[in-house]
């Protein structure tokens, strides 16, 4: 147990250590490559807005959003710029090591360069050899001999292949400085660039301040708007719970009468004296069937209903072409407000067709004040598309994922957006986690 334990321990520390590794400069490099495309997206679909209508809430989102992918890029850059300084910090420490090493070297050298030059002479070699006290000693001394003097000309090898290394070490602690003098200068038109998009942002900002009883009127109708949805998702809901269950009372009653008729007739076959009314108290007695997972759930739909649940996080956007306005939750409005959705909202052209995220049925089509929404069931899941302009499917129609259902509307601000919804039979979802990242 103690062992499990042990190695549960050591893996989990493992896992952290790895989880915390700082990413490698190739794998920053590719964020700050997706960094840039981002922020292009967003500045063509600032540039668009821009050239269709005044400040308005998207316009400040979208700068808002372009500030936000900006200061992740000058993250990313000085996350960059720390890797650089480790490593000019560890080929400094090299190269230091190195100084190090070829002062030894050096001094090492000169003391036996100088004993060799004090014993230079041929007498002094002869009487070395000479003076030993036997022939054996005279080949160790010349052994000894020969040894000192490749122990000298390793330790002048180990000089030059040392210099070779540091100069290396030099040149590359070099190239990093440079690398570094290249991603300072980055960080500092990137730093000019988010101080521009910051003085965007504070000039939409009081632009949107000026319009502020026309916007607060606007929200306060689209927050009312909402809440009529909300209801109507609910009654599509409601509707299709209380005709799965009488549909299931109804095939319920079916069965259970021609069970009962088979007993009847049964109970006559084999024992004509059979007292049919004992037979029917016989039959309350039958333990009650299992509950199935789901009121909604039938033969004809099991299979949809287990399918959409599989491809959580992978379902296509209702449109083609769009950006997040609103997510799921508390939204921060430019007034400071909050603005609470039970689905996300996304900006489109008006006249974009709005698809099907899934195969379904059309569990409701109906009119919310001016717009329009379809609510399509999908098993025990259901997804609504509000703000549509005009609907091309009805009550009961059975559709394909990708399927055209309408087209987008304007919203209360004059651009194109669709409301977008995720249920079961008792919550709200984040539609966001259901569908694939962009």
């Amino acid at each position: 147990m103690v062992k499990i334990l042990l190695s549960a321990v050591v893996f989990l520390f493992f896992s952290a250590f790895a989880s915390a590794q700082p990413p490698t400069r190739e794998e920053l490099e590719k964020q700050r490559q997706q960094l840039k495309k981002e922020i292009e997206q967003t500045e063509k679909m600032l540039n668009e807005n821009k050239a269709k209508t005044k400040e308005n809430f998207v316009q400040w989102k979208l700068v808002n959003d372009k500030v936000t992918l900006q200061d992740r890029m000058i993250d990313n850059i000085n996350k960059d710029i720390d890797l650089l300084d480790n490593n000019i910090f560890t080929v400094q420490r090299d190269v230091n090591r190195y100084d190090k090493l070829l002062d030894t070297l050096k001094q090492e050298y000169a003391k036996s360069m100088v004993y060799a030059y004090k014993n230079r002479s041929n007498y002094e070699f002869l009487n070395f050899i000479f003076s030993a006290a036997s022939f054996n000693d005279a080949i160790k001394r010349i052994a000894y001999l020969k040894s000192y003097r490749s122990y000298r000309e390793m330790q002048g090898e180990n000089i030059l292949r040392t210099q070779e290394l540091r100069r290396q070490r030099i040149e590359t602690l070099g190239g990093v400085k440079e690398k570094k003098n290249i991603v300072l200068g980055s960080k500092n038109k990137e730093m000019e660039v988010l101080e521009k998009q910051k003085q965007e942002k504070d000039r939409i900002l009081a632009e949107l301040k000026k319009q502020g009883k026309q916007l607060s009127s606007q929200y306060a109708a689209k927050k009312k708007q909402m809440t009529k949805v909300d209801n109507a998702i609910a009654a599509a809901i409601k509707k299709a719970l209380d005709e799965a269950r009488r549909a299931a009372i109804a095939k319920a009653a079916d069965e259970e009468k021609k069970r009962l008729a088979t007993e009847k007739l049964n109970a006559k076959t084999n024992a004509g004296n059979t007292n049919v009314k004992s037979v029917a108290t016989s039959v309350k007695k039958v333990p009650a069937r299992k509950v199935e997972e789901s009121v909604l759930l039938n033969a004809e739909n099991t299979a949809v209903n287990a399918n959409f649940k599989n491809n959580r996080g992978s379902l296509p956007w209702p449109v083609d072409k769009g950006y997040l306005l609103m997510h799921f939750g508390t939204n921060q409005l430019p007034s400071g407000n909050d603005f609470v959705m039970n689905g996300i909202t996304v900006a489109t052209d008006v006249g974009s067709p709005v698809k099907s995220v899934f195969e379904g049925v059309v569990s409701q089509v109906r009119y919310v004040d001016d717009i329009q929404i379809v609510v399509i069931q999908h098993g025990q899941y259901f997804s609504t598309y509000s703000n549509l302009g005009s609907v091309n499917v009805q009550n009961g129609q059975n559709v394909k994922i990708g399927q055209v259902i309408g087209k987008a509307a304007a919203n209360m601000e004059g651009v194109g957006a669709v409301d977008f919804y995720i249920n079961d039979e008792k919550n709200n979802l984040d539609p966001q986690k259901w569908l694939r990242a962009r």
